[in-house]
């Protein structure tokens, strides 16, 4: 989660003052960077920071991929740089025929510049847009190139993106390989803070995806090591994120098919949960968005499975077909390809775009999944039985919604009675509190921008979705008015355009109550709801911990350590009344609105899955029916608790 002011919901008018041809700029690839380094990494905060790091470390992928690189060493140096090193084949440093540069500057200094074009080179790469290096090199204070090649080491620096002389040599090598060692510019990121664990999970999944490769990440600072190497793959990844469930069958499924030029992994295993958990990747780059390639697998499980279920009698002629969400009920999978020319959707390729990727994954996991099942007959009952049950669940909850809304006329587009809906009808100009109980709620409504704050008060705790089956969760009233509320639908049905607000803003009280109550919430919308968050819809709000009055002055406090700073500033005056919120019930609307609501002065957390298999596991953890696993995971993070309530 990221803190961040919220944005102005109301539209900013501008003045329109005399425009000519000369107010038209013209940017070169270094300064359009500069200038818009989000178009390129998607942000200046610490995902952004990260994305540098991996894109130097695609680049040593792409030559793993190309079987020239068996090791790959990052280390997060003590003063703020970052170095990645790789036993490759060294960038060229010979002059390029189109520049009349070295390559090795072409390929730091130009976008849409690299060997990952014509497909001679790299047969398979995830740097399709050629932009990743020049990109961290406009976006660094400083760069350093140590290319090993022919015997010799050659090197290259740049300040901003400009190079600080020629490719120089300055010394012998006894291998080959390329090592780029960078500063982030604090006038872009500020002071750069790297999270070991992300990284560190970022590189476990890279691994994961290049059985027999070899990744070591340093951290300088806190002299901690990890390395990654897993000769089983992307079977080894799967019982990796099914750790600590009930698995329908012991070994992982595994197929891998090349299909015209394209090679296609694919690893799944059940578990006796309700969700789904599938992964996919394109060229080793994590597809967040999904693609042609998940939808070509999601074709495939559920045409293969169906054709089985009727062909072994697990179906009955007349019974319908189990659909999408049926067969991929307690899933675990990853789905890889490695193709020529991928076409993702922007520089932070969200989205794989290649049409054929749909036929090439359908032909390849159908072919393998259905000789898997032929030759397992056993395995196969487990998973048609579970299917099938969930089949049976989804009926259920289709018919207990069917009721519902023919009791209460949401069918005409009737709202919860809860809601105090706001005015506006545009969604981007919307949000909607969920907020923890009735006397919080009064104050809310009371206290909110009618015309652009809508507020939905919820009773106590709603139902724990980690272990509970469709239609039970359907049957839970305080989730039934969220979703309706929201009016986007649910699961495969959930539609964001439909969305009425583009923020869903979670206002909780700050106690352990309070935040369990959060945790619910945020398990549920990760479930079933997941494109809220990746649209950056799902923010949390930050109401104050406390109240420090002196004399006619008073503070809002979010922190212990703030008021500590506050209580040392106001030392030496006269009566300070320190008051603790525990619930935001305490607060006068007045209050709520000026701490917590106006989009002037308050602090939202805006939720993003950085990590989305690691945030699968988490949920499982902390909200599944296994004990020794939350236990192990509570103990392990006792010491990084913030704030807790006694």
């Amino acid at each position: 989660m990221a803190r961040k002011k919220s944005l102005p919901v109301e539209p900013q008018n501008s003045q329109n003052n005399e425009y000519t041809a000369e107010d038209i700029q013209v940017l070169g690839g270094r300064e359009a960077v500069r200038r818009r380094p989000s178009m390129y990494i998607g942000g200046t905060d610490q995902r952004g920071l990260h994305h540098l790091v991996y894109e130097i470390i695609y680049n040593s992928i792409d030559e793993a991929m190309a079987g020239c690189c068996t090791k790959i060493v990052i280390a997060l140096k003590e003063d703020g740089a970052v170095s990645v090193e790789d036993n490759g084949r060294g960038i060229p440093v010979e002059i390029h025929s189109a520049t009349g540069v070295s390559a090795l500057e072409t390929v730091m200094t130009t976008l849409h510049a690299g060997a990952k074009f014509g497909g001679h080179t790299y047969q398979v790469s995830g740097g399709l847009h050629g932009v990743g290096a020049s990109v961290v090199n406009a976006l660094s204070s400083f760069v350093r190139c140590d290319v090993r090649r022919d015997g010799k080491i050659y090197q290259q620096e740049y300040r901003q993106g400009i190079p600080q002389g020629e490719v120089k040599e300055v010394g012998e090598a006894g291998d080959t390989g390329t090592t780029i060692t960078f500063y982030a510019d604090e006038e872009i990121f500020g002071k750069a803070r790297y999270d070991f664990d992300v990284v560190s999970d970022r590189i476990r999944e890279m691994a994961y995806l290049n059985k027999g490769l070899e990744i070591t990440l340093w951290d300088e600072k806190k002299d901690e090591e990890l390395t990654f190497y897993f000769e089983g793959g992307i079977t080894s990844f799967v019982r990796h994120l099914n750790r600590g469930r009930l698995v329908r069958h012991l070994q992982p499924i595994y197929i891998t098919r090349e299909v015209n030029g394209t090679i296609v992994e694919a690893a799944l295993q059940y578990n006796d949960g309700f969700t789904e958990s599938v992964f996919s990747f394109a060229n080793c780059v994590n597809t967040v968005d999904g693609g042609n390639h998940l939808t070509g697998f999601r074709s495939a499980l559920t045409r293969v499975l169906n054709d089985y279920a009727h062909k072994s009698k697990f179906l009955k002629e007349d019974e319908p077909n189990l659909t999408g969400e049926d067969v991929r009920e307690g899933l675990t999978a990853i789905i890889s390809v490695k193709l020529h020319e991928p076409q993702f959707e922007g520089q932070t390729k969200a989205k794989l775009g290649n049409i054929e990727v749909k036929s090439q994954v359908e032909s390849a996991v159908g072919e393998g999944l259905s000789l898997y099942l032929e030759e397992h007959p056993d395995e196969a009952r487990r998973i048609i039985e579970k299917s099938i049950i969930a089949a049976k669940a989804r009926e259920a909850a289709r018919k207990a919604r069917d009721l519902i809304i023919r009791k209460s006329g949401l069918d005409a587009g009737t709202l919860p009675g809860k809601l105090a809906d706001c005015s506006e009808k545009e969604p981007s100009h919307c949000e909607l509190y969920l907020v923890e109980g009735d006397s919080a709620g009064g104050s809310a409504k009371q206290g909110r921008n009618r015309r652009f704050q809508a507020i939905l008060p919820l009773k106590g705790k709603i139902l724990n979705v980690e272990k509970a089956p469709l239609d039970k969760m359907l049957a839970s009233e305080e989730i039934r008015i969220i979703i309706t509320a929201l009016g986007a639908g649910i699961g495969d049905d959930f539609d964001p355009s439909r969305l009425r607000y583009h923020r869903v803003i979670l206002m909780t009280d700050a106690d352990v109550d309070g935040s369990h109550i959060r945790t619910l919430l945020l398990t549920f919308f990760f479930r079933h709801m997941p494109e809220l968050i990746n649209n950056g819809y799902l923010y949390i709000a930050q109401p104050p911990l406390y109240r420090v009055k002196a004399a006619k002055n008073q503070h809002w406090v979010y922190s212990e350590q703030e008021k500590e700073e506050v209580l040392r500033e106001l030392k030496g005056a006269k009566k300070v009344e320190v008051q603790r919120y525990k619930g935001l019930g305490e607060m006068t609307p007045e209050q709520l609105w000026e701490t917590t609501m106006n989009p002037d002065t308050r602090t939202l957390l805006g939720v993003n899955i950085e990590d989305a298999a690691k945030a699968d596991h988490i949920f499982h953890v902390l909200m599944g029916g296994e004990v020794p696993p939350r236990k192990a995971f509570i103990q392990a993070h006792a010491k990084s608790v913030r704030n807790l309530d006694i």
